[in-house]
């Protein structure tokens, strides 16, 4: 039999070591990172993993909520399964799909994933169906009048808890480079289509009612379901300027996930204080977990100058990583940073997207 997640931990330590007490604010930090986060201590399992899709699968479940306060519950999808009591049964349930993805590659060949939220749903579907202790009872459930779609339903779930109607988002937001941070309309996304108030308030005032609406209840009744408690789980990550950052926006999460952005023209001076490991964009698709590049993936210096130099002045938002040779061999990314237009931000959003 092969060993468990926990064995291989364990064969790793030296024979008698045991870990340092915790201080009074690690002891906080980790068991509010509990609430939050109830896999928490699988935290660096991604990077362990060589399947593009099973690291997205395995970072989309156990990454950190950007935000900690909101007026709307919080609520993990996995929170009480018994995932979340056993952890390392997850760890070893993802590292058989990396050996053998065929059924999270079948799952996801089913529909368009063209669109990174359409993935990070797909990916928590997919989990959903396999977690013990959990039905999926619907997915983009549309909720409908006189033949209008008023929205739709993420996620229907029953656990020992109840029935549950979770929104799910996945977000990348820029913070202000000439104001504080400290306000939500200050942080907006790579394409100025999406700010974080707006899209708070489209979650707050018409994404999470929904399930409690009267118009709803059809929809609810056709499960056999009278009533679902309402939350969300918001993932992502909060990319700061560079080379003077802000503020976090209000009710951010101590461990959200960073990174920094900064304009076309200051490339070189940022690049210059980071001569440690290799630069290379990464294609949307591949957003979600850190970056993890074989060395026949790897871009030469020149390659990426000339990409560069042919990038248009009024190309899109880029995510690039820098990458660090790893003792596994291969390069794994240790940065990531979002670099913009000189222009942006040209235009501010006036409506959500989701």
């Amino acid at each position: 039999m092969g060993e468990s997640h926990r064995q291989r931990q364990t064969r790793a330590l030296p024979s008698g070591r045991t870990s340092a007490p915790l201080n009074r604010r690690q002891a906080r930090i980790w068991r509010y990172a509990r609430v939050m986060t109830p896999l928490a201590s699988l935290t660096d399992l991604p990077q362990q993993l060589r399947q593009p899709v099973v690291r997205d699968l395995a970072w989309v479940l156990l990454s950190p909520p950007l935000l900690s306060a909101m007026p709307w519950p919080q609520r993990h999808p996995l929170s009480v399964s018994s995932w979340s009591r056993a952890p390392d049964t997850l760890a070893d349930w993802l590292i058989r799909l990396d050996r053998d993805p065929g059924s999270l590659l079948n799952w996801l060949a089913q529909s368009s994933v063209r669109r990174l939220g359409l993935y990070y749903e797909r990916l928590w579907q997919f989990a959903l169906h396999a977690a013990p202790g959990i039905e999926l009872l619907a997915a983009n459930l549309p909720i409908r009048q006189n033949g209008r779609t008023l929205g739709e339903l993420d996620l229907l779930l029953r656990d020992e808890e109840g029935v549950h109607h979770l929104e799910l988002a996945i977000k990348l937001y820029l913070g202000p480079q000439r104001q504080s941070g400290a306000e939500l309309a200050h942080w907006i996304g790579p394409g100025c289509h999406d700010r974080l108030d707006i899209k708070l308030d489209h979650l707050s005032q018409h994404q999470l009612p929904m399930s409690a609406r009267g118009e709803a209840r059809p929809a609810l009744a056709e499960l056999e379901l009278c009533t679902a408690q309402a939350a969300l789980w918001l993932g992502g990550y909060l990319f700061y300027p560079w080379p003077q950052p802000c503020v976090p926006p209000p009710g951010a999460n101590p461990q959200h996930l960073t990174g920094r952005w900064l304009h076309r023209r200051d490339w070189p001076g940022f690049a210059a204080q980071r001569t440690d490991g290799r630069w290379q964009p990464l294609p949307r698709a591949a957003w979600l977990a850190p970056a993890r590049v074989g060395r026949d993936e790897l871009w030469p210096s020149e390659t990426l100058q000339d990409w560069l130099h042919a990038l248009q002045p009024q190309a899109k938002a880029q995510l690039l990583v820098r990458l660090q040779h790893s003792p596994q061999g291969d390069w794994q990314e240790v940065e990531r940073v979002f670099l913009v237009s000189d222009d942006w931000p040209s235009a501010m959003p006036d409506a959500a997207e989701k």
